[in-house]
């Protein structure tokens, strides 16, 4: 892998807030400098509070970074949505929509001005849908209106939408939060193979330590910000488990439980 698609310069990431007159800020992550590969799905491991999502969103244009660089800073909206896909876990309500309509946003970027769609966005739609089905007789179909569909229904439906937008990279935020364990293995394959056999660049948000592990290229292992502060760090599962980091990051030795 020698291509970089993702790249940050002494990145810190955290929330601003307003007080009075006052602009005030918390950080999370301090120092951040990255590099991520097109080809490679790379978790982000850590306690809660350590700003896996805090530096997704960061990454993606959602909220402002505290300091640093990140060469997808400045990019307009819309160069921004041919290059980069965003799965939340925030709870998604979409009213009288299908699950076609859903997974049909992430064709947008290159619709006309009508926002009309051909049949190469149709056929590219019906193959993200097929991508995160689970078998030939799911009840996952084009026609269901996506607030009738179960959490972990939805989420699979946002992460078909991603795939459909084709871009390089894909940013996730505990995509598996509501799925079930067969549905979560899967999941972290298909990503894999998308990274793999397609070069995009796959950032995923997670707690799955197991799956992280076995599946990721690389892990982004994050400690919580304290006096005696880990420095984040990306690397292979095997390098940091031979050197111990999930226990410093975790505080415990969370291989063995």
């Amino acid at each position: 892998m020698s291509n970089v698609s993702i790249s940050t310069i002494d990145l810190s990431v955290g929330y601003r807030a307003e007080s009075g007159r006052a602009l005030s800020s918390r950080t999370v992550q301090t120092g951040l400098t990255l590099s991520f590969y097109a080809g490679e799905l790379v978790a982000l491991l850590g306690p809660n509070g350590s700003g896996k999502s805090t530096l997704l969103r960061t990454l993606a244009g959602l909220q402002p970074a505290i300091s640093g660089r990140c060469n997808l800073f400045g990019l307009s909206a819309s160069e921004l949505s041919k290059r980069l896909a965003l799965v939340l876990t925030e709870n998604t309500s979409v009213e009288n929509t299908t699950v076609h309509d859903v997974i049909a946003m992430g064709r947008y970027p290159y619709t006309s001005f009508l926002g009309g769609l051909s049949d190469e966005d149709e056929r590219i739609i019906r193959d993200a849908l097929r991508m995160v089905s689970e078998s030939e007789e799911d009840s996952l179909s084009m026609d269901r209106m996506f607030n009738a569909l179960s959490d972990g229904e939805k989420q699979r439906v946002l992460i078909a939408k991603a795939i459909a937008q084709q871009t390089p990279i894909i940013l996730l935020d505990e995509p598996t939060a509501h799925l079930d364990l067969p549905s979560r293995i899967r999941t972290f394959h298909l990503l894999r193979e998308l990274a793999h056999n397609q070069g995009r660049t796959i950032l995923i948000s997670t707690h799955e330590l197991d799956l992280s592990l076995r599946v990721a290229d690389r892990v982004l292992l994050l400690s919580k910000q304290s006096r005696n502060h880990i420095p984040a760090r990306l690397d292979t599962p095997s390098a940091l488990q031979a050197d111990n980091a999930f226990t410093a990051a975790f505080g415990m030795d969370v291989l063995r439980l």
